[in-house]
């Protein structure tokens, strides 16, 4: 993995779990959450986890789940990075770290700038932080919805951690958002899908390389001048 990590998530199928490991991404995340439309059965992890390879990161993506269903999604996937998306306090986050020995990603939902108080408490349970957009109150899902927050609520952030960007990212605004907030990674579901748990392909390799290209442009404007 790369000092700067894209993270292709939400994938169910050989294809486009291929895509995205061509394309170069640094983690692809599975989603165990029934009421997602890119929910994967445990039964069918094995397989994908298979097919990654060692190329990327596995990443596995729960929402508040109990210890026996980590540990069967542990057991399937063999994730080497545990994504929880939920309402997961920071002493649960601590106990799923310590029980499970993985390193362990803290989504947190963003609307404003008040919602970085609680990045502290977090950070010091975590291995990294993710920023995603705080989901409408009657949202079904606490993340993947498609919408992005201010970016600049980020821009002088320093969490401790290594964090990521995610919420509304695609292709044609991942540079923007590159160029405003200070991240070290980003996460995109929804936008390589061509509809509700789609994914596709050739918006898998646009996004790596539109990404790829704006970290470089990001890391140029810092280097010193000799």
């Amino acid at each position: 993995m790369s000092g700067f990590d894209i993270k292709i998530c939400g994938l169910t199928r050989p294809d486009t779990l291929a895509a995205a490991l061509e394309a170069g991404a640094d983690f692809v995340g599975f989603v165990h959450f029934p009421k997602s439309p890119r929910h994967l059965p445990i039964a069918d992890m094995p397989a994908l986890a298979a097919a990654v390879a060692g190329r990327a990161g596995k990443v596995a993506l729960t929402v508040d789940a109990d210890d026996a269903l980590i540990a069967a999604i542990v057991a399937a996937l063999d994730p080497d990075l545990l994504q929880l998306h939920g309402h997961e306090t920071p002493e649960r986050v601590g106990e799923v770290r310590a029980r499970f020995g993985r390193p362990v990603m803290k989504a947190l939902p963003v609307a404003s700038r008040a919602d970085l108080a609680m990045v502290p408490a977090y950070a010091a349970v975590s291995d990294r932080l993710l920023f995603d957009a705080k989901p409408a109150p009657d949202a079904l899902l606490p993340g993947g919805n498609g919408h992005a927050f201010d970016w600049g609520l980020l821009a002088g952030l320093d969490a401790g951690r290594p964090v990521m960007l995610s919420g509304g990212l695609d292709a044609d605004n991942v540079a923007d958002a590159l160029a405003i907030a200070a991240v070290d990674g980003v996460d995109v579901s929804s936008g390589v899908e061509s509809a509700p748990g789609v994914k596709s392909a050739e918006r898998i390799h646009a996004f790596v390389a539109a990404a790829r290209r704006a970290a470089a442009a990001r890391s140029a404007q810092k280097a010193p001048v000799s």
